[in-house]
């Protein structure tokens, strides 16, 4: 009987890097997807949920209870705001919109527009968020 000690384990490199395709290549974001990600783990990260930074993220999650009011819509457009200028350098917000999702009446739909500092490229991100809960 072979001892599970033998068996070699795969290497795990700090920090994690990619690793290569089938081509051997390695595959990096481009700067519009690296953004685009980044914004979404802020939206979907509560603050104190990430070790060593207590505050970051816009924590969504926490409006998941609160009524859908004018008044709610308010305090997550804020949210947003002062969360993506706080935490992501490389854009510029140019308008955050939260309204009532056509098809889900529970939900929200919170509509990003940026641009990237270095190119200057408008882009939009939208996400859904179910709120009166």
């Amino acid at each position: 009987m072979m001892s599970t000690r033998s068996l070699p384990r795969p290497l795990i490199g700090w920090p994690l890097l990619p690793v290569p395709d089938a081509a051997g290549e390695l595959r990096w974001p481009s700067l519009e997807q690296s953004v685009r990600e980044s914004i979404e783990v802020i939206l979907r990260t509560r603050p104190g949920e990430q070790l060593m930074h207590p505050r970051y993220g816009a924590g969504l999650e926490l409006f998941v209870h609160e009524p859908n009011t004018v008044t709610t819509a308010r305090r997550i457009r804020d949210t947003v705001q002062q969360s993506l200028a706080q935490w992501e350098p490389r854009i510029i917000v140019d308008a955050v919109d939260v309204a009532d999702h056509p098809d889900l009446p529970s939900h929200v739909r919170v509509l990003v527009g940026y641009r990237l500092r270095r190119t200057g490229a408008a882009q939009q991100l939208g996400v859904s968020l179910s709120v009166g809960g």
